[in-house]
């Protein structure tokens, strides 16, 4: 096999992308991975990982500001915009460099360029103009995906900003409107609400976070409000009119009510597209479905030996799901044994904003229009030891059981750390447990996790401490 020739090749690496290409080379393919811009794709580079560096340095600015409560002075404290910019910029640059190593270690082949499928096993590399030709058994394709842009709401790099302008913000807004109350949407919301930007938040749906339990929403919105930001549900933005120093938006409800605003800056955040452009599509028998690629439980196209993951394929559009699709595709090429499709019920979300949101499994509506007999039980924050000590007696944690079977079939939490508490639900339903194994678990004290327990003993009215 000479240096152009491949058992695999990966085009994008991202979180899919360079996951994928690792555990193919330590099965024994041969990988390269191709990559136009930046190790680690979008997640790494302008997504998940420098959000969560901002919105870091907001969780610790929001606490000195309550420091006093702890019975620490604080005085004169003020956030540096640019320094935290850097911050941001620098974490993502040492994980990128991270990606780099791991490549290297495992013997993944890295090159630099647009690729495109070009006929049967081949894959064109155009790096600044300069052509060439890889081979390879299997191509996967991972260019993941884009934000989508609104007619009249295209970002500018002044007025209107994308995610990408948000992430490296040259001024702290007085007046800032958010487009979209999805996760990007409301991390970037509570980012700039907690360094003292005037935010409001406009959503089309008639609630926020729309893809998350109602209770859930409900529950953010009040604690959204009370920190100062304003909600506004189902309603559009008809336009946008820019002047020298500021941005109107003109506003319509469902009751078709028009009100205007103006605003320093807009950041959009309505959903993505996916990158199907220009990477070789015509003349494959590949079909896209508004943007977006259809593959099989094991990411595989219409085209004999091209598969497709990540992004540029079906919701839900996370990153840990990606990377899990990659390893999947991957030992399914690879011939290894109990390969298991994904499960897309047990993939947990998580949204970083302040308090955080995290949710795995079916929600309450969408467990009753599945005609489920359930079982629903709650705790709030409140009744736990361990919240009221770190001062976040603020959140709800909601379990969703089948009533005959006692299967968890959902679970959604608001508050501090659920981000990393979901998981205890994500492992419960990979084991299909039940309700009586959750209920038969032991949870230490005194730590958040408790509450988990509890929300579990409430559906089956057993609850303790509250």
């Amino acid at each position: 096999m000479s240096d152009s020739e491949f058992d695999l090749v990966v085009i994008g690496s991202g979180p899919g992308g360079y996951v994928g290409a690792i555990r193919a080379a330590q099965l024994g393919l041969k990988t390269a991975v191709v990559e136009r811009e930046h190790l680690g794709g979008i997640c790494l580079n302008w997504g998940c990982i420098p959000t969560k560096a901002l919105l870091r340095t907001a969780d610790i600015y929001r606490n000195i500001q309550h420091a006093a409560g702890f019975g620490i002075k604080v005085d004169g404290s003020s956030v540096d915009l640019e320094a935290t910019v850097k911050r941001s910029r620098q974490v993502a640059a040492q994980l990128s460099g991270g990606v780099s190593g791991l490549l290297k270690k495992n013997k993944v082949t890295v090159i630099n360029g647009h690729g495109k499928l070009a006929g049967k096993g081949k894959v064109e590399v155009d790096d600044r103009g300069k052509k060439s030709v890889i081979s390879a058994k299997h191509i996967i394709l991972a260019t993941g995906a884009r934000a989508r842009h609104l007619p009249g709401m295209e970002p500018d790099g002044k007025f209107i900003w994308s995610y990408k302008e948000a992430l490296v913000p040259d001024t702290l807004p007085k007046k800032l409107l958010v487009v979209g109350s999805g996760a990007i949407g409301i991390e970037f919301a509570s980012f700039f609400n907690a360094l003292g930007s005037d935010v409001t938040v406009v959503e089309v749906m008639d609630r926020i976070l729309p893809v998350e339990d109602a209770d859930i929403s409900a529950f953010a919105e009040k604690s959204f409000k009370k920190q100062g930001m304003k909600i506004l549900k189902g309603t559009t933005v008809s336009e946008l009119k820019k002047s020298a120093k500021e941005i109107t938006a003109t506003f319509k409800d469902k009751k078709d009510k028009v009100t205007t605003d103006s605003f320093d800056r807009v950041i959009t955040a309505v959903g993505i597209v996916g990158n199907v452009e220009n990477i070789g599509l015509e003349g494959t028998r590949i079909k896209v479905d508004r943007t977006h690629i259809e593959v099989d439980e094991f990411s595989r196209t219409a085209e004999p030996g091209v598969y497709a993951i990540g992004d540029l394929t079906g919701p839900p559009w996370l990153a840990h799901k990606a990377s899990h699709e990659a390893i999947i595709c991957v030992e399914k090429i690879a011939g290894e044994k109990d390969v298991h499709p994904l499960k897309v019920e047990n993939i947990p979300g998580c949204t970083y904003c302040h308090p955080q949101v995290a949710s795995v499994g079916l929600t309450e509506e969408k467990a009753k229009e599945a005609g489920r007999d359930i079982k629903v039980g709650r705790f709030s924050f409140v009744g736990n030891g361990k919240a009221i000590a770190l001062g976040e007696p603020e959140g709800l944690i909601k379990t969703i059981f089948d009533a005959k079977t006692g299967e968890l079939i959902g679970a959604h939490m608001i508050g501090t750390e659920v981000t990393e508490l979901i998981q205890g639900y994500g492992i419960a339903k990979t084991l299909e447990t039940t309700e009586v194994e959750l209920m038969h678990t032991v949870f230490p004290h005194p730590t958040l996790s408790e509450m988990m327990h509890e929300s579990v003993l409430d559906a089956y009215g057993k609850m303790i401490h509250l």
